[in-house]
């Protein structure tokens, strides 16, 4: 199993920290005992901080909280719970809304950028996780190491060193070349008067960072925070368990191990052969049994390296038709069909009416319509880089499937990284990636995926109604996004618009930002500012 780094804290420290984590030692802990409101805001900073979670409490929280309240609690032996009416409602007579109704927040960290893919999959669960946007992969590790994962095969195979050795130089073409981005991106956007030195040098590193990312292998560690219920966290072991990737069947097992310990009744079921096993085997069996079918029968050459694109390869010619229908129904008492007639016998003028009063006027891109804008979807084919797919994969609701992560489609080079002179450093460091990943994935096609770049491209689905729609292409627009899915939000509303002829429902995205940016986060760090200040 990788190596996970183990924290070390002094005797009081531990003292504070086992009445709240399960956990002092693992990547993968439960909080307990503190304040909802606590868990959120310990979450929420998580996500911009270095620092592991256990570190982040001790720094920053522990001082504000009351804690001799709880001095005899020792949430690291497990909780001892009257289980019994859980055991009779839910594992003797199988009533799964009862396992909605239990939560926990659960610290996953020192994960590959592959687990968190795995982790962030299921649509009814909340997630938090560490920003390549906000922190440096120059820093190492506690025990003098680079953050990346070793998987064991790879290490005790005949390309363990070679791997070790390629993935620390990944690391250190990003750690060089981050001063000298840092600093020409100073030149280039001098800082003005209305900025503070805090505020400018924020908006500076976010470029820098965004910049160089792609230079990160997906190997690379990261920390992730979630929130969820018993039975949100049951399928989403049940599919860790089926899944090819070792680190993945080891981390589930790691998640189970603390979450018995604070939700052991919602959890029987995955150990019992006839469901919780019956089921892995099924997701697992399947899943080898279609790749193993359809491997078999693919005489297709590969395409030609694409470059970046977004197809909209699916949609109703009548879409806005079936959105009216659906708002018609709703504010009537008539069946469908009388619906559909009452829409067909309206006039353009009509129609435009009703969608504009459903529409209404949005005071900022949160105020969105009802379901009816469920009533129609778009399927879109999307082959961008890695770092862009990694944010929208984090959009749970539609439907996304992924190919594997592959050099087969080549990369992208972000405009900063040209214009700074850096790009042949740049794409030597994706070169030896894409070298590294050919050799191995010849004995380790599922493991290979570590050694790939995030500026290598990736092809994937997303399929949403036009309410999600809405949402993702308005939020994703937004001018402190970065670049590369700022160009697939815009490039969906416009297909949107002119290829699915929908031209009343791109219309009503009236918050898609086409603004051209120099430094994307600027503005919202001086909004972050302007609250600091208020507060």
């Amino acid at each position: 199993m990788h190596p996970y780094v183990v924290e070390e804290f002094t005797d009081a420290e531990s003292a504070v920290l086992r009445r709240y984590f399960t956990n002092l030692q693992g990547p993968v802990f439960a909080l307990v005992n503190l304040p909802e409101v606590v868990k959120g805001a310990l979450f929420a900073r998580y996500s911009r901080s270095s620092k592991s979670l256990r570190r982040l409490f001790l720094d920053e929280f522990v001082g504000d909280l009351e804690l001799a309240g709880d001095a005899s609690i020792d949430a690291t032996v497990g909780l001892e719970r009257a289980d019994d009416l859980y055991q009779k409602i839910f594992f003797e007579y199988g009533d799964d809304s009862v396992a909605q109704l239990g939560g926990v927040h659960l610290a996953c960290e020192q994960a590959s950028n592959l687990l968190t893919k795995v982790l962030e999959r299921g649509r009814l669960m909340s997630y938090l996780e560490q920003s390549t946007r906000y922190l440096g992969y120059d820093r190492r590790l506690g025990n003098g190491l680079y953050r990346f994962y070793r998987d064991n095969d790879v290490l005790e195979s005949r390309f363990g060193a070679r791997y070790i050795g390629e993935m620390d130089r990944m690391f250190d073409t990003y750690r060089e070349l981050l001063p000298i981005l840092t600093d020409w991106l100073t030149l280039k956007y001098p800082k003005t008067p209305d900025d503070t030195d805090f505020v400018y040098r924020q908006a500076i590193r976010a470029k820098a960072l965004d910049g160089l990312r792609g230079l990160l292998p997906a190997s690379a560690l990261s920390n992730l925070g979630i929130y969820a219920s018993g039975q949100a966290y049951e399928a989403l072991l049940l599919r860790m368990r089926a899944h090819p990737l070792p680190e993945v069947r080891d981390y589930a097992q790691m998640m189970l191990d603390e979450l018995v310990k604070v939700i052991p009744s919602f959890l029987k079921r995955l150990d019992v052969p006839e469901r919780g096993v019956a089921w892995t085997n099924y997701l697992r069996d399947t899943r080898s049994a279609t790749h193993a079918l359809l491997r078999e029968k693919d005489d297709h050459v590969a395409d030609e390296e694409p470059g970046e694109y977004v197809r909209l390869v699916a949609f109703d010619p009548e879409g806005e038709t079936r959105v009216l229908e659906a708002i018609v129904f709703a504010n009537a008492t008539t069946s469908h069909d009388d619906s559909a007639r009452r829409v067909a016998a309206m006039s353009a003028d009509e129609r435009a009416a009703v969608l504009a009063s459903y529409v209404g006027q949005r005071g900022n891109r949160r105020h969105r319509p009802g379901r009816a804008f469920e009533r129609t979807d778009y399927r879109f084919e999307i082959v961008s880089d890695y770092g862009a797919f990694r944010d929208l994969q984090r959009h749970r609701l539609l439907t996304i499937e992924w190919q594997p992560l592959t050099v087969d489609l080549g990369f992208d080079v972000p405009e900063v990284v040209v214009e700074a002179g850096l790009a042949e450093r740049y794409e030597e460091s994706l070169r030896r990636s894409a070298e590294l990943f050919n050799d191995v994935r010849e004995e380790f096609p599922d493991q290979a995926q570590y050694c790939v770049a995030l500026a290598f491209r990736i092809r994937y689905v997303m399929q949403m109604n036009a309410r999600e729609a809405m949402h993702l292409i308005e939020l994703r627009s937004g001018p402190q996004g970065h670049p590369s899915y700022r160009r697939i939000a815009h490039e969906m509303v416009r297909l949107i618009r002119e290829k699915a002829g929908h031209e009343a429902i791109s219309a009503a995205m009236s918050y898609v930002d086409f603004s051209e940016t120099d430094l994307e986060r600027l503005e919202s760090e001086r909004a972050a500012e302007r609250s600091r200040l208020n507060r």
